[in-house]
């Protein structure tokens, strides 16, 4: 087989007949694509797996419930034969070579007339690559042409070195700690950032990678203790924006959760400065994940309410209704909340809260000190004093606290 034997392009499908022949695990791989390039697919096929089955009940695909007929293929541009009968694949491909319609056999594709590239995505780019027939190959040089975009090893577009990379300010969300669970879109913003203005609980190996020339800000904000002011903050961030660089704001968790992303946002806008939000892994859900504390469970929490314990319950800048929490059966995740863990604990007592409800306590959760902390909520403020609890901690209350992996179903 010629090494160039086939020619990439890219085809304009929208509202155009496509026939996907075969319901099973193929198809489902190829419709999502065909889909969001607006063709207008019709999928013949006694019988779908139930994820093609959603795609026909969402109205995205016309289902023909039989088997194959010769003139199927009538009006359309393009088929795919995805079946898992050879005998099959190879009749449509033959109705298609006569009727001259570029046809992909999935079962055996030097045999079609057009081959499924490896294709990824990045920031309005579809690369795609092909092997001549070795699927594997094809798929690994992708995800890694791929990665290299996203994380800015390799340019996408032609600016300039010089120049700033992007206009405005990205707010991104670092996830809960360890650098591996930023998203993908958080670190190459970061990587292209002129100036960094980092939390005390971002991921600080990420800030290790920035190259030498990038100005890193120190916006640590100590718990109950020195803390750069949001007004400074806000004011870093509009000054280097406004000086034409591009300012990364680098948050512990997601930006919206608790983490004043919003107030910074709007400083922004009133400033008449861009901003680009990149959510992130809150740790509200993911320190309890990873230690081992699943916040809901089926047949055991059908609620989550994630509560900031900046306030104590009965201080007049309180939002928080605690004797309508305390009426509540499923999962509080409580954030901030180690210094004054007594005080919610008490008033998720008076509220109605059984004292022998679980609690778990996740200090540093996915970072190498991570521990956890198993106690009640009677006992969780003596407890965590005992076990020299310190922050960053989230705590979880309710019955998914007391679920160990081991326990019996």
């Amino acid at each position: 087989m010629p090494e160039d034997q086939h020619y990439l392009v890219g085809l304009d499908l929208a509202g155009r007949r496509v026939v996907l022949v075969g319901g099973g695990t193929i198809a489902q791989r190829r419709l999502p694509r065909l889909i969001s390039a607006g063709a207008a697919v019709e999928l013949i096929s006694p019988d779908t797996t139930p994820a093609v089955s959603g795609m026909v009940d969402a109205g995205e695909v016309v289902w023909h419930r039989r088997r194959y007929a010769d003139g199927d293929l009538d009006g359309a541009w393009y088929a795919l034969a995805c079946t898992d009968d050879p005998g099959v694949n190879a009749a449509v491909c033959a109705e298609a070579e006569r009727r001259r319609i570029f046809c992909v056999r999935a079962d055996a594709g030097v045999e079609g007339t057009a081959v499924t590239a490896a294709v990824g995505r990045h920031e309005g780019l579809v690369v795609g690559v092909l092997s001549g027939g070795q699927p594997l190959r094809s798929a690994a040089v992708r995800d890694n042409i791929v990665e290299a975009l996203h994380t800015g090893t390799v340019a996408d577009d032609i600016t300039p070195p010089d120049a700033a990379e992007l206009p405005g300010v990205a707010l991104v969300g670092g996830g809960p700690g360890d650098p591996e669970l930023i998203t993908v879109k958080g670190r190459r913003l970061l990587a292209r950032a002129d100036v960094v203005v980092a939390d005390r609980l971002a991921p600080r190996e990420l800030l290790d990678e920035l190259p030498a020339d990038v100005e890193v800000v120190d916006a640590a904000k100590i718990p109950y203790g020195r803390a750069a002011s949001q007004d400074v903050i806000n004011a870093a961030l509009i000054e280097h924006a406004k000086a034409g660089k591009f300012v990364v704001r680098l948050k512990g968790g997601d930006p919206y959760v608790f983490g004043r992303g919003f107030e910074e946002l709007l400083a922004c806008a009133e400033a008449g400065v861009p901003v680009t939000v990149v959510p992130g892994i809150t740790s509200s859900i993911a320190a309890p994940a990873v230690g081992g504390v699943p916040v809901t469970h089926r047949g055991v929490a059908h609620e989550v309410v994630v509560v900031s314990g900046h306030v104590a319950p009965g201080d007049e800048r309180s939002l928080t209704d605690w004797s309508a929490l305390a009426r509540l059966r499923g999962t509080i995740v409580l954030m901030m909340g180690v210094e004054r863990l007594g005080r919610f604990a008490e008033a998720l007592l008076e509220g109605g809260r059984p004292g022998d409800t679980p609690v778990a306590i996740v200090e540093n959760g996915t970072m190498p000190t991570q521990r956890v902390h198993r106690c009640t909520l009677a006992t969780a403020a003596e407890s965590a004093r005992a076990a020299g609890v310190r922050p960053p901690a989230v705590i979880v209350i309710g019955p998914v606290a007391g679920l160990l992996p081991d326990q019996p179903r």
